[in-house]
């Protein structure tokens, strides 16, 4: 293996230490525009989990006991921390996950504003008085930080998710164990860096790596933790989430996978839609959560839509994302570069068309052209399951009460998104789909004090917002007299 120097090295952060590979087993960390090993990432023992799970277990009483104002003041300087660092970061995400680095760049910033919210949100976990019915009793209601967490993250948004579950958690007075991917292992430890350097107790926050199945069975089932919360696909969401109610009913955030549709209507404005869901669909090379998938477009509009989202995606310059020029980088491994030829070859035997990419890049590394796919049949597997690359798929629709039956078909709920110039459709629609989050004419759905969350398959509970903070309370009730 060749280390790259701008990458640096990897270690664990257990207990306030950095703890190097010493005679740890250890994996490579690939670039995945090189195709080429990086960094050597050591796994975490079963003895290195349980220290990290006793500390964060240890440091719990005193760092709940710790004054919001004071625990608001660490995790603002860390976001200020994040802001001077934001090259160095941005260049480590670059390297180990392939995005741009203006999107590197703006992921880091968009950590430091969610951490910078979130510090400010922690100091007001009001609780409530509630009128008694019994003369002379008081009736209290507060909110308590629920534990010790154990947060497990993907490597698809290796900066910003992180940063809401440790910020939110930290800031109302949890402490946490967390193992983000292997694929990306840098970005979470910039993160508990740029804490620890802003006096952040030792203990509070752990980062701990390994085989993903052995860490989860671990550190869930381990007495000392409360609460888990996930970022990542249904299937493992539903193994999680089984595993954190056998290990004694604990609390669980599943933030799981979507498909998410777009419906675009007969009066919409069709240069703004293109443009906007242009931009959301190739971002991250397609590798996100609410990336709009099935793109459901009237039939008066459809070919010309496809023909202006076709011109656009072929113009996206795909390379490397340290090369200023690039639009799109590459996909995160070759799995995804497998999946992708599936797809585009199940559709076109279906009948779809394809009108633009569809193929493997010429470069090195794991790149997909931009690819359209144009009326697409219900039968393709590209309408059943979730690409999470860079594919966009069309089918006309002639009807409102059809193309809703289409965007809530499948069993994920997680993002939707629609155009149209009619505030009666906007609200029809805004009602009608079944979908944690709503982009009506905008793709503006992920912001720190907004929710971020979906329903049915697509995971419970929220990230973002007041009720991001909710997630790591737990409500009481005290009836004094």
């Amino acid at each position: 293996m060749t280390a790259d120097a701008r990458y640096g090295t990897l270690k664990l952060f257990v207990d306030g230490r950095w703890l190097d590979a010493g005679d740890r087993v250890s994996e490579d960390v690939i670039n995945p525009a090189t195709g080429e090993a990086i960094a050597s990432l050591p796994h975490a023992s079963r003895d290195d989990i349980d220290a990290a799970a006793l500390a964060a277990g240890r440091t719990f009483k005193p760092w709940k006991a710790l004054p919001a104002y004071d625990r608001a003041k660490i995790i603002r300087k860390a976001a200020d921390l994040l802001r001077e660092r934001v090259e160095h970061i941005a260049t480590r995400v670059v390297l180990e996950q392939g995005k741009p680095m203006l999107e590197a760049r703006q992921e880091v910033l968009a950590a430091a504003d969610i951490f910078d919210w979130t510090a400010d949100e922690g100091r007001r976990t009001y609780g409530r008085i509630v009128p008694s019915r019994m003369p002379g009793a008081r009736w209290l209601v507060t909110k308590e930080p629920v534990g010790p967490v154990a947060a497990f993250t993907p490597w698809n948004i290796p900066i910003v998710i992180p940063a809401r579950k440790i910020s939110a958690a930290l800031a109302v007075g949890c402490t946490m164990v967390i193992k983000p991917s292997e694929e990306t292992p840098a970005s979470v430890l910039e993160l508990a860096r740029a804490l620890d350097d802003a006096g952040l107790p030792k203990g509070v926050l752990n980062v701990v790596y390994g085989v993903p199945s052995d860490v989860s069975e671990q550190l869930i089932a381990h007495p000392a933790i409360r609460k888990i919360t996930f970022t990542g696909s249904t299937v493992v969401g539903q193994h999680l989430a089984k595993l954190a109610a056998e290990a004694g009913v604990k609390r669980a955030t599943m933030e799981l996978g979507g498909h998410a549709p777009v419906l675009v209507f007969e009066d919409a404005d069709l240069d703004h839609a293109v443009r906007a869901m242009v931009a959301a669909k190739y971002r991250n090379a397609g590798q996100v959560c609410v990336s709009p998938t099935r793109f459901y477009v009237h039939e008066s509009l459809h070919d010309r839509f496809v023909d202006g989202f076709a011109r656009a995606a072929n113009a996206i310059t795909v390379g490397d994302g340290l090369d200023p020029a690039t639009g799109m980088g590459p996909l995160a491994n070759p799995r995804r570069i497998a999946a992708m030829e599936r797809l585009v070859a199940d559709a076109v035997g279906h009948g779809a068309t394809l009108a633009t990419g569809g193929e493997r890049g010429a470069n090195r590394g794991y790149f997909f052209q931009p690819t359209v796919l144009a009326n697409v049949p219900m039968e393709a597997r590209a309408m059943n399951e979730e690409p999470f690359g860079p594919m966009a798929i069309t089918s006309p629709f002639s009807t409102f009460d059809e193309v809703i039956e289409q965007a809530n078909r499948l069993p994920f709920g997680l993002a939707s998104y629609a155009f149209t110039t009619s505030s009666k459709t906007a609200t029809m629609v805004a009602d009608a789909l079944e979908a944690g989050m709503v982009g009506l004419n905008n793709n503006f759905i992920n912001m720190p004090e907004t929710p971020f969350g979906g329903v049915k398959q697509s995971g419970y509970g929220s990230e973002g917002g007041t009720e991001g903070m909710d997630a790591y309370l737990t409500t009481k009730f005290v009836s004094q007299t």
